[in-house]
């Protein structure tokens, strides 16, 4: 029987270190290469074709999750789990949008995560018991694509004006958006909005 072929994205030495070698010391599985951010990650997909890929969300030049959505778009086989520290409902819902089959977290023992790489690898969904419970009490995210890219650009420090031209908006119609994310979120600031947002892991 051929090896699972696995790759692995995270953006923290020690954990993708350690994360390869303990992988590869599992006879029926073979690291066929490692990344520190979603850009080096997404050409080496490319071209290892592995069947798994361990990825995490918050990695530099681009997320786990966007990365994910690129790739999935390409018709590969490969199999993706998200592996994160971070249990937000709106990480979630992103990832299973984007087409990831799996969502675990990082707090589990070595022999559990093996286990669930071998069941990816064979067809199946494995998504965090908790994380899911949570998911379905906070419920959908309510923000729209451009109420949450716009929320995004502010977290980043970006004025309203520069937001408005690179989307090619009226400042008018960029606070109106603002405007409704406020009130479905409950918020009363921008910095609010924000902080809830990220939060539930909704941008």
């Amino acid at each position: 029987m051929l090896p699972i072929r696995l790759a692995i994205i995270e953006d923290q030495y020690l954990v993708r270190d350690a994360l390869a070698r303990l992988m590869a010391k599992e006879p029926d599985i073979e690291v066929v290469g490692t990344a520190e951010d979603g850009q080096t990650g997404l050409s080496l997909i490319l071209r290892e074709r592995p069947d798994v890929v361990l990825v995490d969300i918050e990695l530099p030049v681009m997320d786990g999750i966007a990365m994910v959505e690129i790739l999935a778009s390409k018709g590969l086989k490969t199999r993706f789990a998200i592996l994160t520290t971070f249990g937000r409902p709106g990480y979630l819902e992103r990832a299973l949008a984007a087409g990831v089959t799996g969502f675990l977290l990082k707090e589990q023992p070595v022999a559990v995560l093996v286990d669930q790489v071998r069941r990816l690898a064979q067809g199946h969904r494995i998504i965090d018991r908790e994380l899911a419970t949570d998911a379905l009490v906070v419920g959908p995210n309510p923000l729209s694509g451009r109420e949450q890219e716009i929320l995004r650009r502010i977290s980043e420090g970006e004025p309203i004006h520069t937001i408005a031209n690179a989307l090619y908006l009226t400042h008018g119609t960029v606070r109106n958006y603002l405007s409704s994310a406020l009130q479905k979120l409950q918020a009363d600031n921008r910095a609010a909005a924000v902080r809830e947002a990220q939060r539930r892991g909704w941008i």
